[in-house]
């Protein structure tokens, strides 16, 4: 069993990052899907072995664009979501998951919650952490090809 943490778009709100920091400790993973890569300088510097950022549209110093992760029987496609339009719907990103192999696909940038399955890929947006908005992340557990997220409001 594995757990993920997930979180994106908090435009420099550091606040809740803190909050978060026994979830990060206990987590096997943490992911940063973009927009306040730079807020994560701390969980980086932390944890370096099970941090990822991804940048996102407002990102400019660091992060990469997408990512793969395999995790127990799943297999996970990670981005900021801006690049394939997910304000306007999510099937560009599900072909990308698909062409990649992936099962799974994470994607911030709506800055609301979501987690769904279309096209036989589960969809997870965390939600954003910035000032202005009701904040949330997603903790996500997979055991074998079960996969259970779960937003978590901050």
């Amino acid at each position: 069993m594995k757990t993920l943490v997930i979180l994106s778009d908090t435009h420099g709100n550091g606040a809740p990052l803190q909050k978060l920091a026994r979830v990060f400790a206990e987590s096997d993973y943490i992911l940063h899907l973009g927009d306040g890569v730079s807020d994560m300088r701390g969980v980086f510097a932390a944890y370096p072995e099970k941090t990822y950022l991804l940048a996102g549209n407002n990102d400019f110093c660091g992060g990469e664009s997408e990512l793969v992760l395999d995790v127990e029987q799943r297999r996970i496609f990670a981005c900021h979501g801006h690049r394939y339009g997910v304000k306007s719907g999510t099937q560009r990103l599900v072909q990308a998951a698909k062409e990649r192999l992936c099962d799974v696909a994470l994607y911030g940038h709506t800055h609301q919650a979501e987690v769904r399955e279309e096209d036989g890929v589960l969809l997870i947006d965390p939600g954003c952490l910035t000032r202005y908005a009701q904040g949330s992340y997603c903790y996500l557990v997979i055991h074998g090809k079960k996969a259970v997220a779960t937003i978590v409001p901050v």
